[in-house]
């Protein structure tokens, strides 16, 4: 239906009466006053005169739609949705109290850029409609609108203000552009100039990622960030009871960030992201990201890569010379104080990428030196990123910084890259590859789904993407164990790579895998040595000459330079990130090779001596990977001896999970050895308190292994070690938490029912919800998205809903013959009359709210006997309820059936 085509049935005889009752009428001498006039300044449901109150507002809604659909003479939606579309028109309407326009201006612009205006003020208003029901919600706003400017136009202030108005505009511009030519005389020319070339840097430079393994016909090594970029999501505040949120819209609670996250999770790709957005400052990336993004809105994008800053032991730079010491190539074209006078405006986005990739050493001045840069340029915004155990909790929470941890992919999240990693491959392929490339596709989905130990290892980008190369290089076979996997992809990266591509030896050296391999893993041990993430690439050249006399074939081709050279090309694992610095395309490889090495080296002491450093952890598990099975047994039985003499009880504790999360890598192990390492955690577990679980969550995912199944356990055991999987989270704690799903205790399943916002929606809801005895159960639902869940799995008996879900929303998902107990906060509605499309709903609770709460209209809800209020509720309309001898009214500040 279009608004035109309505209006012009739709009568202002008709449509006329309701669009007048929307504004306060004109007092005497209104027609003297010369200023625009605020639309929110006219509405009749604002402010002490109001004489619209809001179920006024809502029937009149109701009657607008009812008119269109009369005057369109048709009927796209059932009766029923009609109620959900006028709710959302009262709250859209609603909006104009809140619009930042006046009349002229209003009319200026037209109807259908006012009604754009006014619904954006409710963004969500039709997430929960179907789409005729969104179709008539458009066309009455727009009807609205168009009979709004009319009667605008009509006022007698509108004519003499009109005249006013374009006076104002014309002074106006003629002032901005005096102000524009004075800055062109201005040295901030300079800066200007200087940002269009730096921005269009950032963009070149961060515009790219490595794709692993596309080596068919028309093979490329990187592909565009705005393909390749998929949207993972955070935890907020480690334990924090805050849902999951997306990782992209971190500043739209704060501007400053700490985020965590494991090796190959994408950090540094969020990092290349954000720089890029900002950079390019493209309105409809903006526009799309809404609020979450608006905090981009005409920054500069500094990115400051710690492994960078901290090389040669070198001081941490100051402003001007962020540049520089980032090895950026416009840093001799900057003008002077250019960086300093960004970061007075408030107009940087600092992003500070890898402060685990600092020595220890050096951290605590990177701290200092961060503190010294906030307490000058405080009102920028500023990310650090960091391995999760490389800083404590807290870190920078005196500097006011939210932590975020990256979360492990979940399903749907590994399906999604699957799909596009492949989209990406054929867009490079052979014509003859598609088909077999769409066949590779479905397969892998299909494997990564029901294969235990493969979904296991698909937990974050890095490790996604060597699975597809792997997958589409082997033509569908897939090793299963880890160091499978990844002794595959140094298979793939360092010999077949080339090979299947025809380069034969470009600089005249040809090395087999096993010498690459040979000295790769003394390059990596020594990195790890030296607790660095970067080496000077003199230092690395001798790191290779040392070696080269234990393996000849090399040795016969070149010398230590030409070699290095050779493996920095061609070996796929280092690259040269700035002239003279040397490092690996990922920690992953560097922790795989240099464990390999000192198994080899037969330096067992220093592994376990080194064990309780959070960056040797992967290290001591690959080691029991590459150790023979008497060596694997000998070093994880001195792993828990030395975790049995332990001076504190921490490092105790410590070191025995870490020996118990490192059988998974043991090939060959002798079974008595196997339990007595497994012997170790018993007094762990399962937990038998609070502070247990918080020393559980802290040894991360290693730990959910160890967790047992619900049998044998006492009722409180069960408890907390269910409390252990959810705070750890992931989609590798679902299969765990699904064994707790009929225990009889409720309190348990209630903690499984009010955990959800933790995890992936989808994945929670089919794993541990769509089997969970909701018998007394309250489902917690705090995003549109678990709303559509729940309706999926079927409707159930008892809700809680969460702050911010739409009204319409609810009705959509919840008003059935099935619900009987809800619990939603007061100021969820001005009225309650929705509530009569819940035909069972007996009890309901209001949750504290600071607004006044009207509770007459429940007094038509002929099935509700039970309504719960909180003490400290301000509450009007009881006397409504009077009347209603078989509906009892109590306070309860915190019902127990919540609380697990």
């Amino acid at each position: 239906m279009d608004a035109g085509f309505v209006a012009g049935r739709l009568a202002s005889a008709v449509a006329g009466p309701l669009v007048r009752k929307l504004f306060v009428r004109e007092g005497p001498g209104a027609g003297l006053a010369p200023g625009a006039t605020r639309i929110s300044s006219l509405v009749s449901f604002r402010g002490e005169k109001r004489t619209l109150t809001r179920t006024d507002l809502e029937k009149l809604a109701a009657e607008l739609v009812r008119r269109v659909i009369t005057a369109a003479g048709e009927r796209p939606i059932d009766e029923s949705e009609e109620v959900a579309v006028a709710f959302a028109v009262a709250n859209t309407l609603h909006g104009l109290g809140d619009i930042d326009m006046a009349d002229v201006q209003a009319v200026a612009l037209g109807h259908l850029a006012l009604a754009r205006n006014l619904k954006n003020t409710q963004p969500g208003a039709t997430r929960a409609l179907s789409a005729n029901a969104a179709m008539l919600y458009d066309t009455v706003v727009e009807t609205a609108c168009l009979h709004i400017l009319h009667f605008f136009t009509q006022r007698s202030t509108f004519v003499a203000r009109t005249v006013l108005e374009q006076s104002r505009v014309l002074s106006e511009t003629v002032a901005r552009v005096d102000q524009l030519l004075e800055r062109s005389r201005s040295p901030f020319a300079q800066d200007t100039e200087f940002e269009t070339r730096y921005r269009a840097y950032i963009a070149r430079k961060y515009g790219m990622l490595m794709i692993y393994g596309i080596d068919l016909s028309n093979s490329v090594d990187q592909w565009p960030l705005g393909t390749a970029y998929m949207s993972l999501q955070a935890a907020v505040g480690g334990r924090s009871a805050q849902p999951p949120i997306r990782v992209e819209d971190a500043f739209a609670g704060g501007s400053r960030i700490l985020l965590r996250g494991v090796a190959g999770s994408g950090k540094t790709t969020l990092v290349q992201w954000l720089a890029v957005t900002t950079a390019q400052q493209d309105p409809k990336v903006l526009r799309a990201g809404g609020t979450s993004l608006a905090p981009l809105v005409g920054r500069i994008p500094i990115v400051l890569p710690i492994r960078t800053l901290t090389r040669r032991d070198k001081e941490l730079p100051a402003p001007d010379e962020f540049l520089p010491h980032s090895n950026n190539p416009l840093a001799g074209a900057q003008p002077t104080g250019w960086v300093d006078r960004v970061l007075q405006a408030n107009r940087a986005l600092i992003l500070i990428d890898g402060i685990d990739e600092a020595p220890e050493a050096v951290r605590g001045r990177a701290r200092t030196w961060l503190q010294e840069l906030l307490s000058t340029y405080s009102g920028n915004l500023w990310l650090v990123t960091s391995r999760p155990s490389a800083v404590r909790d807290g870190w920078l929470r005196s500097m006011e910084f939210s932590e975020l941890s990256l979360a492990s992919m979940g399903r749907s999240d590994v399906t999604a890259f699957i799909r596009r990693w492949h989209k990406a491959a054929r867009s490079v392929a052979h014509p003859d590859d598609v088909e077999q490339l769409n066949t590779y596709e479905s397969s892998l989905i299909t494997a990564v789904r029901t294969k235990h130990d493969l979904g296991r290892l698909a937990t974050n980008p890095l490790m996604c993407g060597l699975i597809c190369a792997l997958h589409c290089d082997r033509r569908g076979y897939l090793p299963n164990a880890r160091k499978e996997l990844y002794s595959a992809a140094l298979s793939m990266l360092l010999s077949r790579r080339d090979r299947e591509r025809d380069i034969r030896a470009p600089d005249g050296i040809e090395l087999s895998e096993e010498p690459k391999i040979r000295l790769l893993q003394r390059l990596a041990y020594k990195f790890i040595l030296n607790g660095k993430a970067e080496l000077d690439r003199r230092h690395a050249e001798k790191i290779i000459a040392d070696a080269l006399p234990g393996v000849p074939i090399a040795a016969a081709q070149g010398d230590a330079p030409e070699i290095f050279q050779h493996l920095l090309l061609r070996s796929g694992l280092l690259r040269e990130p700035s002239e003279g610095t040397i490092d690996f395309i990922h920690r992953t490889f560097q922790d795989y090779l240099g464990a390999k090495a000192a198994v080899e080296e037969g330096d067992t002491a220093l592994l376990l001596l080194r064990a309780q450093e959070p960056q040797w952890e992967d290290v001591v598990r690959m080691a029991v990977a590459h150790a023979r099975p008497k060596e694997c047994a000998e070093f994880l039985l001195e792993l828990v001896r030395s975790g049995d003499t332990a001076l504190s009880e921490s490092r105790r504790k410590h070191l025995h999970l870490l020996a118990v999360a490192a059988l998974e890598y043991a090939t060959e192990l002798d079974p008595s050895v196997r339990a007595e390492v497994k012997r170790c955690v018993r007094a762990l577990i399962p937990p038998q308190t609070s502070a247990e679980v918080s020393e559980l969550v802290a040894f991360g995912a290693m730990v959910l292994e160890q967790l047992p199944g619900p049998d044998f356990l006492s009722d409180s055991e069960a408890r907390r070690t269910v409390e252990t999987a959810v705070l750890i989270g992931g989609d590798a704690a679902i299969p765990l938490l699904a064994r707790y799903q009929r225990l009889p205790e409720r309190r348990v399943r209630q903690f499984l029912a009010s955990s959800w916002h933790r995890f992936a929606t989808r994945a929670y809801a089919e794993g541990v919800l769509a089997g969970l005895d909701d018998d007394g159960v309250y489902f917690r639902v705090t995003t549109q998205d678990q709303l559509a869940a729940l309706r999926d799995l079927g409707e159930r008996a008892r809700v809680r809903v969460g702050d911010g879900l739409p009204t319409v929303a609810l009705i959509q998902a919840l008003c059935g013959d099935v619900l009987t107990e809800l619990s939603v906060p007061a100021d969820q509605s001005a009225t309650w009359e929705w509530l009569r499309h819940a035909s069972r709903l007996h009890t309901l609770t209001l949750e504290r709210a600071d607004a006044p709460l009207d509770v007459s209209t429940l007094a038509g809800h002929a099935a509700l006997r039970l309504l719960r209020l909180h003490p400290r509720q301000t509450v009007t309309g009881l006397e409504a309820l009077s009347s209603r001898r078989d509906l009892e009214v109590v306070y309860d500040a915190r019902p127990e059936r919540w609380q697990a």
